[in-house]
């Protein structure tokens, strides 16, 4: 209910585009001159793609998505993520159109001036934005009607971020007398004096337990003024951020809990990259550390070069997750109860100790990716034999289970990783990491998923402690 959110929203999105182009052309005109580049067509196919990708990336992610509230710091990481987009995209075209010209010159003045002059119009329009807020342009008298925590919750919100572009009246109590709150405006049944009085334009519904009569007869009053109605259900405790309000028929529908790899593009374009990634990483990599690891497994210890664990997956199935074996044969027999590594481990053999400290032992599961059973990014599967105790310290759980389980996650690259022997933070550590994961199946995005993998690369370069 921002004011003229949408018309922010375009203004911004065609301004980034007008300086994507610009930058772009600009930046090949300083690299090569003007007659190559209208000699090279082709290159206009990759502008094309560049103001696509720009649209899909920003929109579906969080680009534009609470911008009044977020911090700056926050908007300069979501500009270098969505420039980083945009240098990927441009070297592949690059490397697939076999270009000799428009090569490093271009794409380091590309990513830069897009880098800078998106940062500028943040900047620019955040500034102006707040200025015309305070000169009072394009702002709404709002009333709050309630009297309880809701109410009083909602009013706190609004007032704290004014580029919503409101100007709070103050409440108006649902009751017949009006002693609760010291900025009331008196009680409904005086509405519309109150109306006239304070030239209200907007009012919000903040009742805790309204009555369908209620509800009523407060949007007939509304709409008799010519009052723009909002209401805030009194079932939000049950409500994330991201709810989404449809129709299904003739019946509106809030449906709790919406999760963007629910849409089939998304799950199909998640799918193609964990592919295209896991054959990159299998033939790169794999190819010649699997006989490596082999060799040095059975020189630290006899028994097989991997460790293959029932764990569940997407939709409760059961697969079997593949790892490098990192402790001494027979050690992982006894899994009755929680037995989790700590470090110096004597059941963790030389080798192992390496990687377990660089997480090179969870490289296999890109096998696992192959065979659909995991992807590159999502919640860690659980232990099936410990399912259940993590089940009673988190009920929601099975909410996990709505995506396929990943070999790096949001949870993970936040330090959530391991099982503490301590009963207490074993469980603290459990809460959080499952909140962790439930926010990233709930706010997933292409650029959260490219984040997470350039992190957890760094962390294995830096050597962070174990993963589960």
């Amino acid at each position: 209910m921002i004011v003229n959110k949408r018309s922010l929203l375009f203004f911004r999105l065609l301004s980034d585009l007008i300086i994507l182009n610009s930058v772009f052309i600009l930046s090949a005109f300083i690299a090569q001159s003007w007659e190559i580049l209208l000699n090279r067509y082709y290159m206009f196919f990759l502008l094309i793609a560049l103001n696509f990708i720009w649209i899909v990336t920003n929109l579906a992610g969080t680009f534009y998505d609470d911008f009044y509230s977020r911090n700056i710091s926050v908007q300069i990481l979501n500009i270098i993520k969505s420039t980083i987009i945009q240098v990927i995209t441009t070297i592949i075209f690059i490397f697939l159109a076999k270009e000799d010209l428009f090569t490093r010159n271009f794409i380091v003045l590309y990513s830069a001036g897009l880098l800078f002059f998106i940062f500028v119009r943040v900047a620019l329009f955040r500034k102006t934005l707040k200025v015309l807020r305070r000169k009072g342009k394009n702002i709404r008298n709002l009333a709050i009607l309630g009297s309880g925590e809701l109410a009083n919750n909602f009013y706190s919100m609004v007032k704290s971020n004014p580029d919503f572009g409101y100007k709070l009246v103050g409440f108006i109590s649902e009751k017949k007398l009006s002693e609760i709150q010291t900025n009331s405006l008196g009680p409904w049944n005086d509405f519309e004096n109150i109306f006239h009085q304070q030239n209200i334009e907007e009012l919000v519904v903040a009742v805790d337990e309204a009555l369908p009569a209620f509800l009523n007869e407060v949007v007939n009053v509304c709409n008799k003024l010519a009052v723009k109605v909002h209401i805030i259900p009194d079932y939000l405790n049950f409500l994330t951020s991201k709810m989404e309000l449809s129709t299904f028929g003739n019946y509106p529908v809030v449906t709790v809990r919406k999760e963007p790899l629910e849409e089939a593009q998304w799950r199909i374009l998640k799918r193609s990259f964990d592919i295209i990634f896991s054959i990159i990483v299998t033939i790169t990599l794999l190819s010649w550390l699997v006989p490596l690891i082999f060799i040095f497994s059975k020189l630290s210890s006899p028994g097989p070069v991997f460790y293959v664990q029932e764990r569940y997956g997407a939709k409760n199935k059961k697969f079997n997750c593949y790892k490098f074996r990192t402790m001494r044969i027979n050690s992982n027999d006894n899994q009755n109860k929680i037995q989790p590594v700590v470090e110096n481990d004597e059941r963790v053999t030389r080798i192992g100790k390496i990687l377990r400290k660089t997480n090179l032992d969870e490289l296999p599961q890109f096998f696992n990716i192959l065979k659909g059973d995991m992807s590159v990014v999502g919640p860690r599967p659980q232990y099936i034999l410990f399912y259940t105790h993590y089940q009673e310290i988190v009920e929601e759980i099975r909410l996990r289970h709505n995506v396929k389980p990943g070999l790096t996650g949001w949870a993970q690259i936040h330090g959530l990783r391991g099982d503490p022997i301590d009963e207490e933070k074993f469980k603290i550590n459990t809460r959080k990491r499952i909140e962790y994961d439930l926010w990233y199946i709930e706010n997933w995005s292409f650029t959260l998923d490219m984040q997470i993998i350039f992190t957890t690369v760094w962390q294995m370069i830096k050597g962070k402690t174990y993963a589960v």
